[in-house]
């Protein structure tokens, strides 16, 4: 199964089993739902969102058959997963996990390699990883294409950022 990292489970709330997971996922919108399953922990235990609601920074989850913070204290610090087909992606849409180590080219010529992604005050670069490594901002001029079914980046002057 293809699972995509959505955040942290960081903390609970309160002594009823609510958990705050940090997370900047950007399709909060498709997982964060209730009857939605996610999956913590290295063996990505199942559990189902009973509740859920927004707090300061923090997605705050309520799982079926959780009601106590007894129940689920020891997943605390865990990786929370979702399953990539649950997300039903259309053809051109794709999550920033999906961009690691696609090839980037611009003008036809190779450029180097997505190493990572981050998100700076709303802003998603792209870390490539060439003869220097560079970033390129995902939502900007410089991104020509991103062709998911050749696994490569095609951008506009994208070499320009290469410092």
């Amino acid at each position: 199964m293809d699972y995509i990292f959505i955040g942290k489970y960081v903390n609970t709330h309160g002594i009823k089993g609510e958990i705050r997971i940090i997370s900047d996922f950007e399709k909060k919108e498709k997982v964060f739902k209730i009857g939605n399953d996610l999956y913590l922990g290295k063996n990505k235990n199942k559990f189902k969102i009973k509740n859920y609601r927004i707090h300061k920074n923090y997605d705050m989850v309520v799982f079926e058959n959780i009601d106590s913070i007894n129940d689920i204290i020891s997943f605390k610090g865990s990786n929370v997963y979702f399953l990539k087909k649950d997300l039903h992606l259309k053809p051109d849409e794709y999550v920033y996990e999906e961009l690691i180590a696609m090839d980037v080219y611009d003008n036809n010529i190779y450029i180097g390699k997505v190493q990572d992604y981050i998100n700076i005050n709303s802003n998603t670069l792209l870390e490539i990883i060439g003869e220097k490594k560079f970033y390129i901002p995902l939502k900007s001029v410089y991104i020509k294409e991103i062709d998911k079914k050749n696994n490569k980046i095609i951008t506009n002057n994208g070499s320009d950022l290469i410092l």
